[in-house]
């Protein structure tokens, strides 16, 4: 293979960052269906779910209306943002003014143009561990440093003040708060939000917070907002969020982030060179997501809530396997570190990382699942519920046939 010369090569920026984990093996899992591969997926995080009707609806009115057919305001439509802001009082119990909210491709370009705003080269998030795969990444396009702090099982995967404090240093910027969490599911106590928001305050650190799955809760848990429950954070605080889990939008590409004004302004001129405003359509129908009626999110979760009970009875009636019950989102990160270091499957095979095992789980029971060395955490995978019922049954029930193989 030729190899590029100096003044042809790609930025030492884009080399350092790795590949979405759960987009590569959602897209394998894809490549295998195509091929005729029956293939059980539990890799992306979306529902299946169609977008409720009456959203759909809103979207194809204003298909023939010519008002959508021009460049509209970069940060946003107006009344989507003024709503957004209303949401944000509903919702979070907080007011915030529309001027202070930024309209998105998505979730993940509010997360991108967080940490273009926030870091300068070498500056340090912390990064509670397990994380969503593209925190780091991101931090590392802005040129910052992540800083890892690993939380386990055992304490329902929630980072202590005192851990995050053993990890700060006078370069340390931002921290992230994800409640409920993607990887885990596990919703954050009002304690550990409380003690986090106290504790960025004191040190002046930036409080990035991601609440997507915030409606996505169990067990009659509910998310605890650091905005409201610590209001001196709100002037270092940023929200992201969108209406792609809530709704079962993820396809519309509809996010935002609630800032500080001057946070706001500065993201909408980053914007400006990047994307401008986002499909008006799509900004439509998250106008009438965001602005009606959770009904629609109700029933979706009553179902996710019955798909968390048989998926994790499942996996935890698989030899070598422990699933802790989430309580919000639609994951299950099993605990995998049995699996490890001893034959498994019916070529009773050994695997050292929990990436090998779900590499081999996929090729030979063509079931896909996340490894957990994706979000920090080797030794877990993760599992997405978002799919239907008789779906995740027949995927557990390879997952535990091609574990508990007998070998000849």
């Amino acid at each position: 293979m030729e190899v590029m010369s100096n003044s042809l090569s790609l930025s030492e920026r884009i080399n350092r960052v790795a590949p979405s984990a759960t987009l590569a093996v959602d897209s394998k899992a894809k490549a295998m269906k195509a091929q005729g591969v029956d293939v059980i997926g539990f890799g992306a995080g979306e529902p299946n779910f169609a977008t409720p009707q009456d959203i759909v609806a809103v979207a194809a009115e204003a298909v023939v209306d010519p008002k959508n057919y021009k460049y509209t305001p970069t940060a946003g439509l107006p009344e989507l943002r003024a709503a957004i802001a209303d949401k944000t009082l509903r919702d979070s119990g907080y007011e915030v003014k529309p001027e202070q909210v930024v309209v998105t491709n998505g979730g993940k370009q509010a997360v991108y143009e967080t940490f273009q705003l926030l870091l300068d080269d070498g500056d340090e998030v912390i990064i509670p561990t397990p994380y969503w795969t593209s925190y780091p990444e991101a931090v590392k396009l802005a040129g910052g440093k992540p800083v890892e702090v690993f939380a386990g099982a055992d304490v329902n995967f929630e980072p202590n003040v005192a851990d995050l404090e053993a990890a700060r240093t006078e370069r340390t910027k931002a921290v992230i708060i994800t409640s409920p969490n993607n990887p885990t599911g596990a919703v954050w106590s009002e304690e550990t939000i409380r003690g986090i928001g106290q504790w960025a305050v004191e040190h002046g650190i930036w409080v990035v917070s991601d609440e997507i799955y915030e409606h996505l809760t169990y067990d009659g848990v509910r998310t605890t907002y650091v905005g409201a429950v610590v209001p001196e954070v709100r002037d270092q605080l940023i929200v992201l969020d969108g209406v792609a889990k809530t709704y079962a939008m993820p396809g519309w590409r509809v996010g935002w982030m609630v800032a500080p004004e001057p946070v706001a302004k500065a993201a909408a001129k980053l914007q400006g060179h990047m994307t401008s405003n986002v499909n008006n359509i799509a900004q439509r129908a998250a106008l009438a997501a965001v602005a009606g009626p959770l009904d629609a999110v109700a029933r979706m979760r009553e179902a996710f809530d019955k798909r968390r009970g048989i998926i994790v009875s499942a996996l935890n009636d698989i030899e070598g396997v422990y699933c802790p019950t989430p309580e919000g989102a639609f994951y299950a990160f099993a605990d995998v570190r049995g699996l490890l270091n001893r034959p498994v499957g019916p070529n009773g095979l050994e695997f050292e990382t929990s990436s090998d095992l779900a590499a081999a789980l996929l090729d030979e029971a063509h079931v896909a699942a996340v490894p957990g060395e994706a979000f920090g955490a080797p030794g877990y995978m993760r599992f997405s519920y978002a799919v239907a019922d008789d779906q995740i049954v027949e995927g557990m029930r390879r997952f535990k046939e091609w574990a508990e193989a007998k070998r000849v």
